[in-house]
């Protein structure tokens, strides 16, 4: 065959703009219905005259489209949501995750590779608990997809439910430990986005200034302790602050007790004398030390984070997240493990994306939570933000030398100290009883119960075995 009798590309483009234009045209007039298959990849072949490998291509661009999914050995089935032009999913998330995974440039990214997909987020405002209004929207049909952390799964998980979620497949692209966060009886009902340890962020010219040596992992919180008074300038700055009643600041004194709430032959936990209670008196001392830590008010870690920009503080409790806040600044800090009592522990925090069970989009909904959790939108998430992305390798690779951000030297840290990672679930309190002991805690912290009745209190809390915890209000950190 000469030249003049190979077919064009002209040719081929047109054979294969015909064979979408014809499908894509089959789905919307109802031709191929919700739930239908369309002809096999060979009979396409025959039909437009195309190739294995241009018929593929053009069944891709359907699928970008969101009107229909692959799936192996079976065929090309038409989505739920077809046939229609558009589809319109609600995202429902917390007022800081535009700050934790760059948002707006994810769902831009999103509406180029499936332009018919709509993604309208919806901030959860709630005075209270920030996933009892998330389950009420999804009852009434509202949400289809949901931003979490693994306090909200947990939660989820210990109030029987699990059902009001999809159930995705685990990637093992992902870091273990963030996507187990997720998981309950072997299946994985939501995919991490962001995770962080809780560390300590330091201003390094305080540091400096006071002729202080910089922290590092053999810090202990009596080493802490003895810096931040010496940080410390009356009038001017203190040494150590952090917002005591956040969820993801106080379980980790707790956790470096290396105990957890287990009930004797009683049924009841004894408080008195163990490491536990060390670990309480340790967090008391610091927070009570005007030494060290302002007697300042604060209503969350929004708060914690201005002073530290200020100047007013020198080392902070905080998380990759958080540190998003320096992001822009010209603040001299960097980061370190969170100084410890009997172990190395540092508490994590995870940040996944859920698919509510009744979506009515429930292949679109699918595929925006598989575009969040994939390498190219974590990627994203890397390039503008100092958060951590669950995907291992892009969470390790070189960041863009160019991007102008505000990042710590000790960036990587998070590589090292991943052994001490541990979650709320590990003090093995169901809800009831982490929220019981918060508000003891609180009370025991102010001065208003002493030490004994504290334990004798916590002696009646309902504590059982299981892998509950606290509901969370709204935030995720």
């Amino acid at each position: 065959m000469n030249d003049t009798d190979k077919p064009s590309r002209k040719s081929f483009d047109s054979r294969l703009k015909r064979m979408i234009d014809i499908l894509r045209a089959d789905i919307m007039n109802g031709t191929y219905g919700p739930g239908d298959y369309l002809p096999s990849e060979k009979a396409l072949t025959e039909q437009f005259s195309l190739s294995n490998k241009s018929v593929r291509k053009g069944l891709e661009t359907l699928i970008a489209e969101g009107l229909i999914v692959k799936l192996d050995r079976v065929g090309s089935r038409v989505t739920d949501s077809a046939p229609g032009s558009s589809i319109a999913l609600t995202l429902g998330l917390t007022s800081s995750i535009e700050r934790d995974i760059a948002l707006s440039a994810l769902l831009d990214d999103f509406h180029k590779l499936y332009p018919s997909i709509r993604v309208k987020p919806l901030q959860v405002k709630s005075a209270s608990n920030y996933l009892s209004a998330v389950k009420e929207y999804m009852e009434n049909g509202l949400i289809d997809v949901f931003t979490l952390n693994n306090l909200d799964f947990q939660s989820i998980i210990d109030d029987g439910d699990v059902s009001v979620l999809q159930p995705l497949p685990a990637d093992p692209h992902l870091y273990r430990s963030s996507q187990e966060a997720f998981v309950h009886e072997g299946k994985c009902y939501a995919r991490p986005l962001v995770f962080s340890p809780i560390i300590l962020a330091y201003n390094r010219a305080h540091f400096r200034d006071s002729g202080v040596p910089e922290p590092d992992g053999s810090w202990t919180w009596e080493d802490a302790m003895l810096h931040a008074a010496a940080l410390t300038e009356p009038g001017l700055r203190h040494g150590l602050y952090f917002y005591t009643l956040s969820d993801n600041r106080w379980p980790a004194f707790l956790l470096q007790s290396g105990e957890r709430f287990e009930p004797g032959v009683d049924g009841t936990f004894r408080l008195a004398d163990s490491r536990m209670l060390t670990s309480i008196r340790l967090c008391k001392r610091i927070i009570s030390d005007r030494a060290i830590f302002p007697s300042y008010l604060s209503e969350n870690s929004d708060d914690v984070n201005e002073l530290f920009k200020q100047g007013k503080v020198s080392m902070i409790m905080t998380n990759y997240m958080t540190i998003n806040d320096f992001k822009d600044t010209d603040l001299e800090y960097d980061i370190s493990p969170l100084p410890y009592m009997y172990e190395p522990r540092a508490l994590l925090n995870v940040i996944g994306v859920a698919v509510s069970a009744s979506s009515k989009q429930a292949d679109a909904a699918r595929l925006l939570s598989d575009y969040l959790a994939s390498a190219r939108a974590h990627r994203i998430i890397r390039e503008r933000t100092l958060s951590l992305p669950a995907h291992k390798a892009t969470a390790e690779g070189k960041g863009n030398p160019e991007e102008g951000m505000n990042r710590p030297s000790r960036y990587y840290l998070f590589r090292e100290i991943m052994a001490s990672y541990r979650l709320h679930r590990e003090l093995n309190l169901n809800t009831s009883a982490f929220n019981g002991l918060r508000q003891l805690l609180k009370k025991y912290w102010s001065g208003l119960i002493d030490e004994k009745e504290l334990c004798e209190q916590v002696s009646v809390l309902p504590i059982t075995t299981g892998r509950g915890a606290a509901k969370t209000g709204s935030s995720h950190d």
